[in-house]
């Protein structure tokens, strides 16, 4: 079973069978690391959102990255069924309690394995400049317990690319929103002006302290196509972030660690805020 608490969900009956039979798999590893949520949320780049180029053939998901036999969606049902025994990659006679909604169901073909930022959000927010490889790596990350999840289909159907400013869970809301900033932290995406407004807010209601992820090896493609001003959401007046530019960081470092770079002399503004160490006519390279 997940880390995430279910008690507020789960039906007597499932809660006999969790008790009785146990979990059918551990959990997945993960850093054992808390930090005020506001200061990992406000440790994230503020950006506005590309608005195209996204295709959901970009992020090449359900595959078997770990090499044990099953695929990433395989993976996640078997981890998450709450009773059950596995065989192969199939849990036998298995129960599923959606986060989302608490439906429960014995039978895997209702419910979505669901990327908690998804996969359109998370281009939008700085995936377009990633490798195909990391992409890949984001659509089938088992490596963080909450990146993916198992929900009913039609919650995930309500959910569809939505941020927590225009879609929330019926139940748990502090854990999807600081799952939400997890997520984002470990892959470096940005935040728009708009959806960090509605995670300050919704995190004045929860407990302060959340659980912060190992970061993810995240790769750029030095020739993705940047973004002009027609193709982005224009950010809030007075947001500090209009234009096409990414953020502003102190150093290359930063900027790197963050997912940003590399910066062309002649073709991006972001080349005169680093210093060209090699004077090559590029900066944060890798």
């Amino acid at each position: 079973m997940r880390s995430f608490s279910r008690t507020a969900l789960a039906s007597p009956l499932a809660l006999a069978l969790a008790l009785a039979l146990g979990p059918v798999t551990a959990p997945t590893a993960q850093a054992d690391s808390r930090k005020p949520a506001d200061m990992v949320l406000n440790s994230l780049p503020v950006s506005v959102e590309m608005a195209s180029g996204y295709s959901r053939s970009l992020f090449r998901h359900w595959t078997d990255r770990d090499g044990n036999g099953c695929d990433a969606r395989k993976d996640v049902l078997i981890e998450e069924a709450i009773s059950g025994r596995v065989a192969a990659c199939t849990v036998v006679g298995g129960v599923w309690q959606s986060a989302y909604d608490g439906v429960t169901t014995s039978n895997p073909s209702t419910f979505d394995v669901d990327h908690r930022v998804p996969l359109k959000e998370a281009w939008d927010s700085g995936a377009w400049r990633w490798s195909a490889s990391t992409r890949e790596a984001f659509a089938n990350d088992l490596g963080y317990a909450q990146s993916l999840i198992a929900v009913s289909a039609s919650s995930n159907r309500s959910k569809s690319d939505r941020d927590p400013a225009d879609w929330l869970p019926k139940y748990d809301v502090c854990t999807y929103v600081k799952t939400w900033i997890a997520v984002k932290y470990r892959w470096r995406l940005s935040v728009d002006s708009t959806e960090k407004s509605a995670l300050n807010r919704l995190l004045g209601s929860c407990p302060g302290l959340m659980l912060v992820p190992d970061l993810a090896a995240v790769v750029t493609d030095p020739n993705a196509a940047r973004p002009s001003a027609s193709e982005v959401v224009t950010a809030d007046p007075g947001s500090g972030t209009g234009g096409a530019t990414d953020p502003r960081l102190g150093t290359c470092r930063e900027a790197i660690a963050a997912g940003y770079g590399p910066y062309v002399v002649g073709r991006d503004e972001e080349y005169s805020w680093y210093i060209d160490r090699d004077k090559d006519g590029t900066v944060c390279e890798r």
